[in-house]
């Protein structure tokens, strides 16, 4: 089971019920937050979710409505008396930024890991799920995140017991590692089925539509982009400040064939984001105009 929640939706500045730019995903005890804009603390409270089990922090790029609430969501981990290590991914300069907004949060009790991702993309490994970034089209180095929830095949235990395979490496087998004793070598796919169906989750914003884009979304089971703007004059603004318009990423989504889009990061001056969605459906059905804290919980297909 994949969490995913946008705690805020909102671009530029926050709005009295909306806050900016953050995306939370919780998978097997971890939580991983996407972007960290002002407001994000409260919004993780109005959920009703806690910072702690963040084990990870990505950035799409140095704008400060995407991660001028780290400071004081550093300091609230502290406070908390947190001692594990937090890694923070981003574009290249974030050892830089980091290090300046710890100006003001300078003492922690928890080792801070900055990893800068090389060129136009990157794939980070964690126990039970990757993520991806990739290279995007804004006026600064900006990415785009993918979350991948792999899932081998099923284990065959009667095929495990033809082998001769001693009981204590089922378990090890599962999860993927070739194990060797007495001169005999275990290997995963001798257990194991054809891989099944995992999950995956797209997300990026403040971005012209771009091939890294359509490529990534493929696959997802939910995809994430900005609706930055919903009036079709304000084409030629999305443009000249490389952002994308609700229809631009509606196209992205039903070129992908996903089966649902959520649009988020809103210029302040679209109050009302539903009320230019139905002509957003015409292009992509199952298009939502996402508020802040709305969740879903994607589960593996046999477990649906």
């Amino acid at each position: 089971m994949l969490d995913v929640s946008l705690l805020g939706t909102g671009g530029m500045m926050p709005l009295p019920r909306r806050w900016l730019t953050s995306l939370m995903l919780r998978y097997n005890g971890k939580s991983i937050l996407i972007d960290c804009g002002e407001g994000t603390q409260i919004a993780l409270r109005e959920k009703g979710w806690s910072p702690n089990p963040i084990s990870v922090i990505c950035f799409t790029h140095f704008h400060a409505d995407h991660i001028s609430g780290l400071p004081g969501m550093l300091l609230t981990m502290g406070n908390a008396e947190r001692k594990d290590p937090l890694l923070l991914i981003g574009p290249k300069g974030l050892i830089k930024v980091v290090n300046s907004l710890r100006i003001i949060a300078p003492e922690l009790p928890f080792e801070i890991k900055c990893v800068e991702i090389g060129g136009s993309g990157q794939t980070f490994s964690f126990e039970g799920f990757h993520i991806k970034a990739f290279k995007v089209n804004h006026n600064v180095l900006c990415y785009g995140y993918s979350m991948i929830v792999e899932r081998s095949g099923r284990f065959d235990k009667d095929r495990a017991q033809e082998l001769g395979i001693p009981l204590k490496f089922w378990n090890r087998l599962q999860k993927g590692e070739t194990i060797e004793e007495d001169g005999r070598i275990f290997t995963p796919d001798m257990v194991l089925g054809q891989k099944r169906k995992g999950l995956k989750v797209t997300y990026s914003t403040d971005t012209r539509p771009a091939n890294s884009i359509s490529e990534n979304a493929v696959g997802s089971d939910l995809l994430i982009l900005e609706g930055m703007y919903g009036e079709a004059e304000k084409l030629a603004k999305a443009k000249e400040h490389k952002h994308m318009t609700m229809y631009e990423a509606a196209k992205i989504a039903r070129a992908a064939n996903v089966p649902e889009l959520w649009l988020t990061h809103y210029s302040p001056s679209l109050l009302n984001p539903e009320e230019y969605m139905s002509e957003v459906r015409k292009i992509f059905p199952a298009a939502v105009a996402a508020r802040d804290g709305r969740t879903k919980e994607l589960n593996f297909e046999e477990d649906k």
